[in-house]
C-alpha cells in the first residue's frame, strides 16, 4: 500500500506507534511526567511533519488534534481525557462500548464517542492500576479513587448482562466556602451566614439530598467555616473531601487483598478518629452501621458533620434513626432515637433544580426532644415554590445550642432576625 493510499486514521496511528517508541526507549513514564510526555509529542510531530513534506511519510490531516490524542492515548484516558479536561462534565458513565454518557452541571447527554470493548477493558485496567484495587470474578464491583481525584466505580459481567459498566465522578471544587454558594445561587447570604455561625459555634450538620445534589460540596463549603486552629479528621470511602484546614488528615477504606485480609472498613476509621485527638470530626457518607459510631462520636462531644442520602430533611433524619440499627442485635431503637435528637443539631437538604442547579432547599433544626418514637425538627429556612420566585426563605424554626453561639460571640436570635 502506498503512502497516498493510507486514511488520515492511519497516519495519526503511525505517529503515535513512533512516540510509543520514543517513550519506551527513553524510559518516560507518561503518566508521572506530562509535561515531558508532550514535549516529546511536540518534537517527534514536528519530525513527523518535516517528513511528511518529503513524501516519505502520509500527512496528518490535523497536527494539533493528532498530538492532544497521542498524548491522551498515552497519559491519560484515550477518548475519555476531554472529559476529564473539560471543567463542564460532571461525570462520564459507560453502559457499553457504543453507548458513552457525561453529565454536564447535572444534565446527561449521549456522547458521540464510540469505543470497542478491548478499548473499555483497557481503559478500566489502566485506572485501576493506578488506584492498586483489583477486579475479578471473586470481586466484581470496585470503588477507587483516580490520581487526579476522580471517583470510579465498575461493575463486570456476569453481574451486568453483557457489558462493563464504569462511571468516572470527577469531583469539581466549585465552592470551598459558604459564600461561594452564595454567589452560584445556593444560597441566600442571611442563611449562609447563620450556617457559617453554626459551625463555628460546633453544631453537628447532618447534609442530605440525592445523587449529584451537590452534598460533598456543601460539606466542603462548611468546613470552610471550622476555625482554623482545630484539628479535622476526615473519613470516607474513597478521598472526596477537600478543604483547607490547616490541621487535617483525612483517610479513606481499604478493600481486601486477594487473600481477603486487610479490609479496613469506615466503622474502623471512625473509631480510629477517636483516638487522634480530634477537635471535630468530617464523614463523607454514612450507609449502613457506620451511623452508630458517628452518632457515639457526636454525643461524646465531638463537633462533626456528614452527609447521607435522602430526599428531604424528615427522611434524613428518619434515617438516622434506624441505619444505626445495622450495628448490631444489641443496638436497638429506645437507645437510638433520643440519642439522635441530642446528637444532630441541622440538617441541610439539597437538590437539584430543574435546569440542573444545585440548591439548598430547607435547612431543618433538631430541637432535641422526641415524642413517642418521632424526633421533633423545627424549619429554620425553606425555598418558595417556583411559582412563587423560589427564593429560599426564613421559617419560624429556632435552633438548639443557643448557649453554643454565644461563646463563639454570636447572637443567634440577632442573627435569625436578619442582622449580624
Amino acid at each position: 500500500m502506498s503512502i497516498d493510499t493510507l486514511a488520515p486514521a492511519d497516519a495519526a496511528a503511525l505517529l503515535e506507534h513512533e512516540v510509543r517508541e520514543l517513550v519506551r526507549r527513553r524510559a518516560l513514564d507518561p503518566v508521572r511526567d506530562r509535561p515531558g510526555l508532550e514535549r516529546l509529542v511536540a518534537e517527534a510531530s514536528a519530525d513527523y511533519t518535516e517528513r511528511a513534506t518529503r513524501g516519505v511519510v502520509p500527512a496528518l490531516a490535523d497536527p494539533q488534534g493528532t498530538e492532544r490524542a497521542v498524548v491522551d492515548a498515552l497519559g491519560g484516558l484515550g477518548p475519555l481525557q476531554r472529559y476529564l479536561d473539560d471543567p463542564e462534565v460532571e461525570e462520564i458513565w459507560i453502559n457499553s462500548p457504543a453507548k458513552v454518557f457525561v453529565a454536564r452541571r447535572g444534565v446527561p447527554e449521549l456522547t458521540t464517542t464510540i469505543l470497542t470493548a478491548g478499548q473499555v477493558r483497557d481503559l478500566v485496567e489502566r485506572m485501576l492500576k493506578a488506584s492498586g484495587r483489583r477486579l475479578d470474578l471473586s470481586s466484581p464491583f470496585v470503588d477507587a479513587s483516580l490520581p487526579g481525584g476522580e471517583r470510579l466505580h465498575v461493575v463486570i459481567p456476569d453481574v451486568t448482562r453483557e457489558h462493563m459498566a464504569v462511571n468516572i465522578r470527577k469531583h469539581l471544587v466549585r465552592a470551598d466556602h459558604l459564600d461561594h454558594l452564595v454567589r452560584l445561587g445556593s444560597l441566600t447570604p442571611h442563611a449562609a451566614a447563620f450556617l457559617d455561625a453554626a459551625v463555628r459555634a460546633g453544631l453537628n450538620v447532618l447534609v442530605s439530598g440525592a445523587t449529584q445534589a451537590g452534598k460533598t460540596t456543601m460539606l466542603n463549603a462548611l468546613a470552610g467555616s471550622i476555625p482554623a486552629g482545630q484539628r479535622v479528621i476526615s473519613c470516607e470511602e474513597v478521598f472526596e473531601v477537600r478543604f483547607a484546614a490547616r490541621d487535617h488528615v483525612a483517610m479513606q477504606c481499604r478493600q481486601p487483598s486477594l487473600e481477603g485480609t486487610g479490609e479496613i472498613p469506615l466503622r474502623r476509621l471512625v473509631k480510629e478518629a477517636l483516638r487522634m485527638r480530634p477537635d471535630r470530626i468530617v464523614i463523607g457518607e454514612v450507609r449502613e452501621a457506620e451511623s452508630f459510631d458517628m452518632l457515639v462520636a457526636l454525643n461524646a462531644g465531638i463537633p462533626g458533620m456528614c452527609t447521607v442520602h435522602a430526599n428531604s430533611a424528615r427522611e434524613a433524619v428518619t434515617k438516622m434513626c434506624t441505619l444505626p440499627l445495622l450495628a448490631g442485635e444489641n443496638v436497638s431503637d429506645r437507645f437510638v432515637v433520643p440519642t439522635v435528637a441530642s446528637a444532630i443539631d441541622l440538617v441541610v437538604h439539597l437538590d437539584v433544580a430543574a435546569d440542573g442547579a444545585r440548591q439548598v432547599r430547607e435547612v431543618v433544626a433538631v430541637t432535641g426532644r422526641v415524642e413517642g418514637d418521632r424526633v421533633e425538627t423545627a424549619g429554620l429556612f425553606h425555598r418558595l415554590p417556583a411559582e412563587q420566585g423560589g427564593d429560599l426563605v426564613r421559617g419560624d424554626g429556632f435552633p438548639p445550642g443557643e448557649e453554643r453561639f454565644a461563646r463563639a460571640g454570636v447572637d443567634v436570635r440577632a442573627l435569625l432576625a436578619g442582622g449580624r
